[in-house]
């Protein structure tokens, strides 16, 4: 519940049982868990399949060792690609040091993996001896985690923008001029594209990009092959679509789930 309507109902916040617990969640591909929000900062990553979480301004499709930073009362939902495991750490607030105003994406390291599965470890058998030695390594790995600029899909707020994405959402494999899109709506390409950049931070062609690049993500983790996710993607070839996956993520297709 947002702040001022808890100052108006009269709710005053209950904080959770530990400053920072930890929760592991199995779901099967295409489980999804409805629309809600947390007072606590949230912390999410799977070590199987592939969790993508949506909020009001944009999408994150989360990979292997990719983790979100979800900043309290925001209102996201979820979804399972493949059969996904998903882990959990909800912070206090007034634990959590670094305050942003931004969803983040987190590099998560083998340390960070470790410490969480301990904590889910010792709190299902409602044992907590080590959960207090892991809590402020586990708050300090976050804090020092690689923030990384990759696997969100901005959506903007602007009608004919959302229409345009809307489209290529639907047809990834649109590949239709700036210049297309706007004699059909009715503007200039040049309005389209001013737009574009300041409310998405990337260019249209950019923003196709990365379209394609999640939603190649979220096949591979279907097992779909290479040759069939380029070809529903709009690349010329296998090589084309090969090159631009391993310039954004920094390995192959085939390489990407291996290291996880």
């Amino acid at each position: 519940m947002e702040e001022t309507w808890q100052l108006f109902s009269g709710e005053r916040y209950q904080p959770q049982s530990r400053p920072v617990i930890a929760n592991t969640y199995a779901y099967r591909n295409g489980e999804r868990v409805a629309w809600h929000s947390h007072e606590q900062l949230q912390f999410v990553f799977t070590t199987r399949g592939v969790l993508r979480i949506i909020t009001n301004g944009g999408t994150w499709t989360l990979g292997p060792h990719r983790g979100l930073l979800l900043i309290p009362r925001i209102g996201h939902e979820l979804h399972a690609i493949g059969e996904t495991l998903m882990h959990s750490i909800y912070i206090e607030p007034d634990r959590w040091i670094n305050h942003k105003e931004n969803c983040s994406v987190l590099m998560v390291s083998s340390l960070l993996r470790e410490l969480t599965l301990e904590m889910v470890k010792e709190r299902k058998l409602e044992k907590y001896t080590l959960t207090e030695m892991i809590t402020p390594l586990l708050l300090q790995g976050l804090f020092e985690a690689q923030e990384l600029q990759e696997g969100c899909l901005p959506l903007p707020a602007d009608r004919r923008l959302q229409k345009i994405c809307k489209g290529l959402m639907t047809a990834p494999a649109n590949c239709e001029s700036l210049k297309a899109w706007a004699d059909r709506i009715g503007t200039s390409d040049r309005t389209l594209s001013r737009l574009f950049l300041q409310q998405t931070g990337y260019t249209f062609g950019q923003w196709r990009q990365q379209l394609r690049l999640v939603e190649s993500i979220s096949r591979l983790a279907k097992g779909m092959p290479v040759a069939t996710i380029a070809a529903e993607l709009g690349y010329r070839s296998s090589s084309a679509f090969i090159t631009m996956f391993k310039k954004a993520m920094g390995d192959t297709p085939q390489g990407y789930f291996k290291r996880s």
